[in-house]
């Protein structure tokens, strides 16, 4: 398929990534499940090869690259294993706040390092008794003189155990009305006096990356820590989560095309009755099916891309693309599975990690029933 928004120069810095990941990563990646984290020196390795946080401006130590490098980087790394997914949310969910709406001083201070793989970032949204409704977030942060006294406990973080800098959403007036206008983004560092890091969670998939608590006890953060203006936290968060839930459905349709790819090699080499597996008609329908629907799924998530690098506002489109893809993609991984027949069970064939890797997409960066709440608000429903 034509993907007018890839060129040339996209292609060799794809071949590039590729063969990094063919070396520094595939090798490696079981034993990083089984140790449930990605280590610091593959961080190292990705930002000395540019493989991190591109689109940054040359100051800091990017190459200003546009925003398809980074569907590059998502693609390919998904194509390893989706415990991957951590150093996607660092290049293009995180960071992008921090370039955004902090200061020159602040973009100075964490972009360079971001770059190079020296700090590790994550975004503190979900607490224990908040999902995806961020105008409830309990977590509060209290002026007194120039530190925020910040008190509260956030869960699912993903990349929390090894970040260095989290952007913590707050509350900075609880008595706000209505409440999302309280709500404000603090930068917190490793080492914050108050800070600590609860324990590792235990999860289904996606077992090497790492997901936590962080927990806030009279945590002292720098007033000059303010991610943008007071108060503003939730506007900056609505305007930022269009990329966020377009990176989920990029990740989504590449790794149904992955399950689709080793499951065609499966169908093509096991054979039952005879006859390889490929030759029956039921696996030929279910594989025409399937590749259909990802046709479908690729083609729309294209097109939001490009109208993504254009500047559009694609809320809504790309709310039906986070929730359509993520459901096409448990979809594609269970039939799979039940393509791959008893072996697919087993934890040697790659399916099994996909099938559990797969299920939480439809969860993380606000649910598919918020994705459809969304769309139907902006029906006019």
């Amino acid at each position: 398929m034509d993907r007018t928004f890839i060129n040339e120069e996209h292609q060799i810095f794809r071949r590039s990534l590729r063969k990094f990941l063919e070396k520094e990563a595939v090798p490696y990646f079981q034993q990083w499940e089984n140790d449930t984290r990605i280590p610091r020196s593959f961080w190292r390795k990705m930002g000395e090869q540019g493989f991190l946080c591109p689109w940054v401006n040359e100051k800091y130590g990017g190459f200003q690259a546009d925003f398809a490098y980074s569907v590059v980087i998502l693609e390919e790394l998904e194509k390893v294993g989706a415990g991957l997914g951590g150093i996607g949310l660092h290049n293009d969910i995180v960071m992008p706040y921090i370039d955004r709406y902090g200061t020159e001083e602040q973009k100075a201070r964490w972009l360079p390092p971001a770059v190079r793989g020296e700090i590790i970032s994550a975004i503190a949204m979900t607490e224990p008794g908040t999902g995806s409704d961020l105008a409830a977030v309990q977590t509060k942060a209290v002026k007194n003189g120039d530190h925020y006294i910040v008190n509260g406990e956030k869960t699912f973080i993903t990349n929390g155990i090894q970040s260095n800098l989290v952007i913590v959403v707050c509350k900075t007036n609880p008595e706000a009305n209505p409440a999302h206008k309280g709500i404000s983004l603090l930068v917190v560092e490793d080492g914050t006096p108050g800070f600590s890091k609860g324990k590792q969670l235990k999860k289904v998939g996606q077992h090497s990356q790492d997901t936590s608590e962080l927990i806030f006890e009279d945590a002292r953060v720098p007033v000059e820590n303010l991610l943008g203006e007071e108060n503003k936290g939730f506007y900056y968060l609505m305007e930022k989560l269009q990329q966020e839930r377009l990176v989920v459905a990029i990740q989504a349709v590449a790794a149904a095309e992955r399950m689709l790819e080793i499951t065609i090699d499966y169908v093509k080499q096991r054979k039952a009755f005879g006859r390889t597996i490929s030759q029956f008609q039921n696996t030929q329908f279910k594989i025409a099916e399937m590749a259909t629907e990802i046709e479908i799924g690729r083609t729309f998530v294209d097109r939001l891309i490009e109208n993504h690098i254009a500047g559009q506002n694609i809320v809504s489109k790309v709310s039906m693309a986070k929730w359509w893809t993520t459901d096409l993609a448990k979809r594609v991984a269970a039939e799979c599975m039940q393509l791959h027949g008893g072996y697919g069970y087993m934890e040697e064939y790659e399916i099994a990690r996909r099938f559990r890797d797969v299920a939480v997409t439809s969860i993380y960066a606000g649910s598919n029933e918020v994705m459809k709440g969304i769309i139907a608000k902006n029906l006019g429903l």
